[in-house]
């Protein structure tokens, strides 16, 4: 009974981690929808996203509070949030600098979709203030970091909210920082894979 328990919480630790590392390996695959029935979301610059990352928190945050909101006000806001956690919740190296990124696109595709939702909350009576401050320190950042002129390969890509990008699985061996990375992470769930089932081992022998 220990044992079976044991197979069957490795697999739920599995199936955790499948949405992330089972996509279609097609070359930045687009979600199956692709009817472009939904909002379109404009371009952000490769310089853009480098600035607009670090105040993304800060951009969902004041978005997840407004009050005089619209449907694709909401829209565009639940875009970002869906492929935020399609990038992996931003957490894989260079996926916002690094254009030769197999993350690289889908990371344009939620920044762009913030930078949008903050665009938006400039309209708005509530959150007007402090989003106008935002991108007032993101203009000063980028000017700053003389990063405004800056452009990649997805600079000009626009997006829609019907159209999932999704990670370039495929070119993931190709790009070290990436595949250093999910070596880490698989390496680190086998051992808790190996330290769940010693605990449950022990279990078994103390209570026979």
């Amino acid at each position: 009974m220990i044992r079976r328990i044991g197979r069957l919480a490795a697999l739920a630790l599995t199936a955790s981690l499948f949405p992330l590392l089972a996509s279609n390996t097609s070359a930045h695959e687009r979600g199956t929808g692709g009817t472009h029935a939904g909002l379109n979301v404009p371009a952000v610059s490769h310089g853009e996203m480098a600035v607009i990352s670090d105040y993304r928190s800060g951009i969902i945050e004041l978005a997840s509070r407004a009050v005089d909101t619209n449907e694709p006000f909401r829209r565009v806001l639940n875009y970002a949030e869906i492929q935020y956690s399609y990038c992996v919740w931003g957490r894989m190296p260079g996926s916002v600098t690094d254009e030769e990124s197999p993350f690289n696109e889908c990371a344009h595709a939620y920044l762009a979709a913030t930078k949008a939702v903050l665009l938006s909350m400039r309209e708005m009576p509530r959150e007007a203030t402090a989003a106008g401050e935002i991108i007032s320190a993101i203009d000063a950042d980028m000017a700053r970091r003389g990063l405004a002129l800056i452009t990649c390969q997805f600079s000009g890509e626009a997006f829609n909210t019907a159209d999932i990008v999704k990670p370039n699985w495929s070119k993931v061996p190709l790009h070290p920082a990436s595949m250093a990375s999910l070596t880490g992470v698989a390496a680190l769930f086998g051992l808790a894979v190996l330290a769940l089932r010693r605990v449950l081992r022990q279990t078994a022998q103390s209570s026979e």
